[in-house]
């Protein structure tokens, strides 16, 4: 089970952190990672681990703003985001996969959504 939280409404420039712990599993032999869908569109791709090791790939849209992070030890995975914009607007999903992952197919599990929201 994958429990998200850390969403809310801020200001555009602003930054919010999400959480995303994992139960049942350990995250370190996980890839893990984050989806973004805004209201009227298809669920896209943010962040995520590339397997279990320290490999990342961010979303061009992000890069430079966001940064996943994780700490195996609280079996959680964060995802930083700074310079929010209103664009950035979305349910943030947490997802897992026994592989690396990019698109939503890959995606083994999924968390519940928490919503952020900006404001310009």
């Amino acid at each position: 089970q994958l429990q998200a939280s850390g969403g809310g409404l801020v200001e555009a420039g602003g930054s919010l952190t999400l959480n995303c712990v994992a139960s049942g599993r350990t995250i370190s032999s996980h890839s893990m990672g984050w989806f973004r869908q805004a209201p009227g569109k298809e669920r896209e791709f943010v962040a995520a681990f590339r397997g279990s090791g320290g490999s990342r790939t961010i979303a061009t849209s992000v890069k430079g703003r966001f940064t996943i992070s994780r700490d195996n030890a609280k079996n959680t995975v964060y995802l930083q985001m700074n310079s929010l914009r209103p664009e950035d607007t979305a349910v943030y999903y947490c997802a897992a996969a026994g592989r690396s992952f990019q698109y939503i197919e890959e995606v083994d599990y999924w968390g519940q959504g928490t919503e952020v929201t900006v404001s310009s």
